[in-house]
């Protein structure tokens, strides 16, 4: 189909280039026609039409078209004829629009060439084309022709009468039409400009729509982009998707595998349910035997303990320090034991010179030789690690629900500090008897869990200084700020002390114990004596309250462990001369030498089965009240100094000791629930 034109166009194009109304021979327009011509165009247009015959020789061509029928095609001229004249043209829109469709008209085809014609017959006639010439001597033939002519003229004249008036008939209506063409062609200038109107607006529109479209093909193109990628991932995703199905596939075989194997193992769970039930029956079976065997192990341990004696004594002698004099050969000796030397010391023998004896010849006299015997005597060199391993079955004990007390005493600067906290810096070998007891007692109650025993253990440091109860753990604000420390019962009706406004600290690791021991060396109270830089002039009580409990058989054990550094022991000397300094020395050696007389004879009432025993007359005594009794165990360490200079504290401390380990305590019993 052709594109479908615009009004104005089409307007236009029938203005200029219409298809002729008139046909070519004729020239005139036909009716309809929109040429815009008036009627003096017209009748112009047809003058010559009124001019073309000169004669009978002389007559013009002209064929007009009939109205809705096929074109008439002009007749040929007789030889001699000329063709039609040229009629002047006048001047104006009329003779140029005649002109332009007289051009616009195309000329006839030429009909084919006829056979030549007989004699006394009219030659052939041929379509556009003049007849043949007939011979001269053919005059009869010559006036046919002539006569033949002379009619078709007449038909021709009278056909153009026809047209002529048909013509004018068309005129009429031409400019009838040309008037509505005028008032078509004003309105179609309105339209035109309304039209350029709506184009600039079109093309504005259509300059938005290009951005429009511009901005839409850019996001054309990132959408795009998106859908490669979405693409690109829907390829991953598919690969995936068959990575998965590849592995579900295999699970299931797995799965189904498991089920061959779980269906067989539920057998076996059966068969192992009923060996565990067995099993378990025989584990409490043999859980029974091994509670029984322990608590036959704790009877056998205590008796054995009790064989050794509720209280025993050691006597440690510590080694010569740098700097001192080296004493005699023969000023302290230790005799082997009964099964020769490789049984270990328990006896001490010490020799004394008096310068003020003579003899009778004025000569000195022999040094005086004192033997001592304890349960244990460790040589200068004994190391910590050995001295640990005798009393390793009485802090056992404490374990076992026995409550146990053991003391250091001395004078100063035999070494007491030193055995039950250690010495300075973070060497394992010099660990004293404290650390190492809480590493025993940690020890063995991880392995007592397995049994079902379940252990707490809760410590608290204090000193008596001048009968005063002072906390070692107070830190930061508790120093000085707490309230003065009191021994008091725990409650009414208890037999257990506790100390008031002091820390009882839980403990379950080595770690937690030595932050303690350091705390307490920096709050001790310490001072320079003749025989120490740095004496402890105060009674130092390290407890630990052990709590077991076996849930299973409902049975619960608790005992106190007591390690006491006591103060250094040391005498009076009443000659001497006292400075206000030595004021507060003697005080605080008056008070400690009553309080250790005190524990004496504490000890003493409680070997001889006294009625009344005089715990009350020292804080120390009292603290330790439930640790002296008859079913407490009692170890206590008497150290002395090796130097001569040092032999009349040496011989009371000894002489001490002795008097302690000739007391029998009665049979101790364990704390149990």
């Amino acid at each position: 189909m052709e594109p479908q034109r615009p009004p104005l166009m089409e307007v236009k194009g029938n203005l200029e280039l219409k298809t002729p109304l008139v046909k070519a021979s004729s020239r005139l327009p036909l009716p309809g026609s929109r040429l815009k011509r008036g009627p003096d165009q017209m009748e112009d247009a047809l003058e010559p039409a009124k001019k073309r015959t000169r004669g009978l020789g002389a007559v013009t061509k002209v064929n007009i078209t009939r109205p809705r029928g096929p074109p008439l095609r002009t007749a040929p001229q007789t030889h001699g004829q000329t063709a039609a004249q040229k009629v002047p043209k006048k001047t104006g829109p009329r003779s140029t629009a005649v002109s332009t469709v007289l051009r616009n008209q195309k000329p006839a085809p030429a009909a084919p060439a006829a056979p030549a014609p007989k004699p006394g017959t009219a030659p052939p006639m041929v379509a556009g084309k003049k007849p043949g010439k007939r011979p001269a001597w053919d005059l009869k033939g010559q006036l046919y022709d002539l006569n033949e002519e002379l009619k078709r003229y007449r038909e021709k004249n009278q056909a153009l009468d026809r047209d002529n008036q048909q013509l004018q008939e068309q005129l009429k209506e031409a400019q009838q039409q040309a008037k509505t063409l005028g008032t078509e062609c004003s309105t179609l200038e309105e339209e035109l400009t309304r039209v350029r109107t709506q184009a600039e607006q079109g093309q504005q529109e259509l300059g938005h729509l290009r951005a429009h479209v511009s901005e839409i093909e850019e996001q054309l193109s990132t959408k795009e982009e998106l859908l490669q990628e979405l693409q690109k991932e829907q390829l991953e995703l598919q690969e995936e998707r068959r990575a998965l199905a590849t592995r579900l596939e295999e699970q299931e075989r797995r799965q189904q595998a498991l089920e061959a194997a779980l269906s067989s193992s539920q057998a076996e769970v059966v068969c192992l349910r009923q060996e565990t039930a067995s099993q378990a029956t025989l584990l409490a079976e043999r859980g029974d035997q091994l509670h029984g065997l322990e608590m036959e192990r704790r009877r056998l341990h205590n008796q054995l303990q009790e064989l050794k004696g509720n209280i025993r004594v050691f006597c440690r002698v510590r080694p010569v320090l740098a700097g001192e004099p080296v004493p005699s050969s023969g000023f302290l000796l230790f005799p082997p034991g009964p099964a020769g030397p490789s049984d270990p010391p328990t006896c001490l023998s010490l020799s004394r010179s008096d310068d003020r004896r003579a003899t009778l010849s004025g000569a000195p006299a022999p040094p005086t030789r004192h033997d001592f015997s304890f349960d244990r005597v460790f040589p200068p060199g004994s190391r910590q690690d050995e001295v640990f391993e005798e009393i390793s079955m009485l802090v056992q004990s404490a374990l076992d629900g026995y409550p146990v007390c053991i003391f250091a005493y001395g004078q100063t600067g035999s070494g007491k500090t030193f055995t039950m906290e250690g010495g300075p810096g973070e060497d394992p070998q010099l660990e004293g008897l404290i650390p190492r007891a809480l590493r025993h007692l940690f020890s063995v109650a991880q392995e007592m869990n397995g049994q079902g025993w379940t252990y707490s253990f809760v410590a608290s440091y204090v000193e008596i200084y001048n009968e005063t109860v002072r906390d070692l753990l107070a830190t930061g604000t508790r120093k000085g700020q707490g309230g003065e420390c009191e021994i008091r019962r725990a409650g009414p009706g208890s037999e257990e002390l506790t100390v008031t406004n002091a820390r009882y600290v839980p403990v379950s690791c080595e770690k937690e114990v030595e932050a303690l021991l350091h705390l307490a060396r920096q709050n001790r109270a310490v001072a320079r004596t003749a025989q120490n830089e740095r004496s402890s002039r105060s009674h130092s009580v390290f407890q630990l309250q052990i709590s077991g409990e076996h849930a299973a058989r409902g049975l619960q054990c608790g005992a106190p462990l007591n390690l006491v550094d006591l103060a250094g022991s040391e005498r009076l000397d009443p000659g001497l001369a006292l400075g206000p300094g030595e004021r507060d020395r003697l005080r605080e050696t008056q008070a400690i030498n009553s309080s250790l007389s005190t524990l004496g004879l504490v000890i003493m009432a409680l070997s001889n089965k006294e009625s009344h025993v005089p715990y009350r007359n020292s804080k120390l005594t009292y603290l330790l009240q439930n640790s002296l009794g008859g079913s407490a165990k009692m170890l206590m360490f008497v150290n002395i100094s090796p130097l001569e200079e040092n032999v009349s504290e040496s011989l009371n401390s000894l002489r001490f000791a002795s008097k302690v380990n000739q007391c029998v305590i009665g049979t101790a019993r364990a704390n149990k629930k």
